[in-house]
């Protein structure tokens, strides 16, 4: 019976972290939907919108927030900051430089990348898996991002290096970020299982809205020097279009960033984090999705085979088993 219950947990964590998935890849089209406005107040009015639906929720959860301590809520402000704010302002400028396939080919590695840095730090608290297990489901998961990828890459037209270059290395910036913020996330997590990832997920929003406004504020200062912070004549705050900007900052900042948060957290806490870090390839998946139905026409076969190898990859690592914990190691984790 334990093993029945280890096995609804597991799956039961694997759909929330594909809903989240679902969500946060819609953070890869609002660039393309809104290409003339900067990335910098994309990225003010997703977490303005974001910090606006937190308040009412944070009255639902005000008996959980009154639980955390300043040193939880100084956690909050990092992980919005680096995992939140910091991410999106460089993905989505990485987006308007260089189009949507290479940043979503750098972001895709997020995996790979997590499970590296995660299976040793973390063998204490979670689990080890040998690096044999990991490496054919993480070959499948590499291999299936190369074949959507290579038919995306395929597709850019000719363009500007520099502008390029530029794109690759904000999507470097924002691939370090969310390796960093999920380990981070699961972090607290997984050391606070009495407390709601609801109420977390809210707390985050919570302090991005102080971010958000002081970046309006930033860029109202920096108009008004003529600095490049806002393109000259761009129409500040709201842009030329006023009601698609309002409204896919509010889908945006309701969908992917409270909801898709809190979707992330109930996972985190049910999977190890190297297997977490592994589902965020449904968010790769749903970016490609997104953006081919942005662009219009069916998908090519080669990506259709790179989302079933992904698919492989995934499937086959949820069924492995991780060796438990020393004692030893796990004294010395607490």
């Amino acid at each position: 019976m334990a093993e029945s219950g280890d096995t609804s947990v597991m799956w039961t964590g694997l759909l929330f972290a594909l809903a989240a998935g679902l969500m946060w890849g819609l953070v890869f089209v609002a660039p393309l939907l809104l290409p003339d406005y900067p990335a910098v107040l994309l990225t003010a009015g997703r977490y303005l919108a974001f910090g606006l639906i937190a308040l009412p929720l944070a009255l639902m959860d005000r008996r959980e927030l009154r639980r955390l301590s300043a040193a939880d809520w100084w956690s909050a402000c990092r992980l919005s900051a680096i995992g939140n704010f910091l991410y999106y302002l460089t993905l989505s400028a990485a987006i308007q430089r260089a189009g949507n396939p290479l940043p979503t080919m750098i972001i895709g590695t997020l995996p790979v990348v997590i499970a590296v840095c995660a299976n040793q730090r973390n063998a204490a608290r979670d689990g080890h898996y040998r690096w044999r297990q990991l490496a054919a489901p993480l070959l499948l998961i590499v291999a299936g991002i190369a074949y959507v990828n290579w038919v995306e890459q395929a597709s850019l037209g000719e363009g500007e290096l520099s502008r390029y270059l530029q794109g690759a290395g904000l999507a470097l910036i924002a691939l370090a970020c969310w390796t960093w913020y999920p380990i981070r996330n699961a972090d607290w997590l997984r050391t606070h299982v009495d407390r709601s990832p609801r109420a977390w997920a809210t707390a985050q929003g919570l302090v991005t809205l102080p971010m958000a406004l002081l970046a309006y504020l930033a860029m109202a200062a920096a108009q008004g020097l003529n600095l490049p912070a806002v393109p000259t004549g761009f129409d500040f705050p709201w842009g030329p279009r006023p009601w698609a900007f309002i409204g896919l900052m509010l889908a945006v900042g309701l969908f992917a960033s409270w909801l898709g948060t809190l979707c992330w957290n109930e996972a985190s806490q049910r999977l190890p984090t190297t297997l977490a870090g592994q589902l965020i390839v449904f968010e790769t998946l749903s970016a490609l999705v997104y953006g081919q139905w942005h662009r219009g026409g069916w998908p090519a076969p080669m990506t259709v085979i790179g989302a079933l190898l992904l698919v492989a990859g995934v499937s086959w690592a949820l069924r492995l088993k991780p060796e438990p914990p020393t004692a030893t190691g796990a004294a010395t984790a607490h």
